[in-house]
């Protein structure tokens, strides 16, 4: 079945800048089936140089979308993957911009990203870089340039990425001819080069490449002043309208059955189910091709009717998709047509923690301390793509054969920028497991980081003492007054040898109080191996003395008045 197929040049130059703020690139997929289902990006990203990180911000944002887009479910439609995708990279470079003081410094970038699928173009856009189109000898700009004129030749950026946390994207999308040529260039192109001159030149019969740069070298003999980058694309041919149905067809997919032992999907053979519960089941696969054994997650037939749970069953796909650590489980990308709803994981030889820690405690301190620091590796992973597990549990961690950890369960994360940000997580009770969960989730909070700083103390407590901080009382906690009513146990009273500034440590990692608990991961760790000197202090001892006389005090004022009472009523029987 016949694929999109382009010709395309790309060319990026620093032009008589020092340093080239500018970022450029494309993505073929070589994989027929992504190729089909994702089609093929272009971008084109243009940093601002006043920002100070100019350079960073683009080069993040070209290579992040190219990386992730194609890393989001294949039943996701084009604008909403752009979409989510881009949210994402926004918030991203904001958060990043907060390490300058200054208002005008930070990470700030345009981004036009041209996606080309079946017989249609999608086109995302923010700032002032630009597309372009040329069919037959029709040649017009694709988008909108976000610019603010301020009047006596000033003006400024309006919009760009990294600028606000919640970005306006432009969208459109245009059925696509053969014989179409693109362009998306940066100001350092279009401002010196006059549009007879692009036409001309997308006209010639030469190899996009060479008109890519024969368009930056013209600028720069023109004058141009700033980065110079262009990409060039023209389509060769597309596939049949027909094939483009195939894309609607995925959007449908059915929940698969029950299934057991022996059964094939897909060209994935049952060995075993690995775990069932209401909500989903997890069943060894092996590739009939390749003999590779995966994880194969499918939803279950109880929310087969549940528009929110097959949103969130095919998000926990993208999120899982978008962590590449070797403390993370790893999702396996698609290469062939799906007949039903699942996903693919890497399978993990090993036990989860709660079952290995059944079979291997006591633990030394120092063989804790480095399943506690591989954990934080993990967790750090999903911090640094703005998404939060939620969910951290001994049940959510696999300790392998060779002692390694991998996190793994996507189905509770939540990524900031996507959907809701940093809105209260709507959910009945807590979102995890009561036992590990931060309480704050029970009254709607999203403690963020935090939240997982209070999962990741309370198995650091649990694996140096084998209790629960604040007991199994925990359990039953229905509201945030049922745990104002619990108090942190000393770790010391379950282990002895246990120091009083890790107990501290520890005590801070599980305050009920964000204000008092850790805000970072690397900020728990750094005080769970090495002494915090503010937890050395000696506890100041009781005031008795001050206490002995306050009540001397109190005894001796009645006794007088006792006294003063008596004398006077001697005095009126005169």
């Amino acid at each position: 079945m016949q694929n999109i197929r382009v010709q395309v040049g790309v060319k990026t130059t620093a032009g008589i800048k020092d340093i080239n703020e500018d970022a450029a690139g494309f993505l073929i997929p070589q994989d027929s089936y992504l190729s089909k289902v994702k089609g093929l990006a272009f971008c084109i990203a243009d940093g601002v140089s006043s920002a100070e990180a100019g350079k960073e911000a683009s080069e993040t944002a070209v290579t992040r979308f190219l990386s992730e887009y194609f890393k989001t479910p294949d039943t996701w439609s084009v604008s909403r993957c752009g979409e989510q995708v881009l949210s994402a990279i926004n918030l991203r470079l904001y958060r990043k911009s907060h390490q300058f003081k200054q208002d005008n410094k930070g990470y700030l970038t345009t981004l036009s990203c041209l996606l080309l699928k079946g017989v249609h173009g999608h086109l995302f856009h923010v700032g002032d870089s630009r597309v372009f189109r040329l069919r037959s000898d029709s040649f017009e700009q694709l988008t909108a340039d976000h610019v603010t004129h301020l009047g006596q030749g000033k003006s400024f950026l309006s919009r760009a990425l990294g600028m606000d946390n919640n970005i306006h994207i432009d969208y459109s999308n245009f059925e696509l001819k053969e014989g179409d040529c693109y362009l998306l260039t940066t100001d350092g192109v279009h401002d010196f080069i006059p549009t007879a001159a692009l036409i001309r030149a997308l006209s010639s019969s030469v190899p996009a490449s060479d008109i890519a740069s024969s368009l930056c070298a013209q600028a720069q003999t023109n004058g141009s002043d700033d980065n110079i980058s262009c990409v060039v694309l023209r389509v060769k041919s597309l596939p049949h309208q027909d094939d483009n149905e195939f894309n609607a067809d995925l959007t449908r997919l059915p929940f698969p059955p029950p299934l057991e032992a022996g059964m094939k999907l897909d060209g994935y053979r049952v060995i075993e189910e690995i775990f069932a519960s209401p909500r989903s089941q997890l069943y060894l696969v092996e590739d009939e091709k390749s003999g590779q054994h995966y994880a194969m997650k499918t939803p279950s037939m109880n929310f087969e009717d549940d528009v929110h749970y097959i949103d969130r069953f095919l998000k926990e796909k993208w999120i899982g998709s978008r962590i590449d650590s070797p403390y993370v489980v790893k999702i396996i990308q698609h290469n062939r047509p799906r007949t039903a709803l699942y996903y693919l994981m890497e399978h993990l030889e090993g036990l989860s923690l709660d079952h290995w820690l059944a079979k291997n405690t006591p633990l030394k301190p120092k063989h804790a301390i480095a399943i506690v620091k591989d954990i934080a590796k993990g967790l750090q992973a999903f911090h640094d793509n703005d998404a939060i597990h939620q969910d951290l549990k001994p049940g959510n961690i696999m300790i392998m054969k060779d002692g390694s950890v991998k996190l793994v369960d996507f189905g509770s994360v939540f990524v900031a920028g996507v959907a809701e940000l940093y809105r209260p997580i709507e959910h009945i009770g807590a979102l995890g497991t009561a036992s590990y969960s931060d309480p704050n989730y029970l009254v709607g909070k999203n403690s963020a980081i935090q939240g997982d700083v209070y999962s990741l103390a309370t198995i650091c407590y649990e694996l140096f003492t084998g209790h629960l901080p604040y007991g199994d009382k925990v359990e039953t906690c229905t509201s945030m007054f049922d745990y104002d009513k619990l108090r942190y146990q000393s770790a010391t009273k379950y282990n002895p040898v246990i120091p009083v500034w890790f107990d501290k440590a520890l005590q801070k990692g599980v305050s009920f109080d964000l204000t008092t608990r850790y805000q970072t991961i690397d900020a728990l760790l750094e005080d769970l191996t090495k002494p915090n000197p503010l937890f050395l202090k000696p506890e100041p001892e009781p005031k008795e003395a001050s206490s002995l006389v306050f009540w001397k005090l109190v005894s001796g004022f009645w006794f007088i008045t006792l006294i003063l009472v008596i004398y006077l009523f001697s005095q009126s029987k005169l």
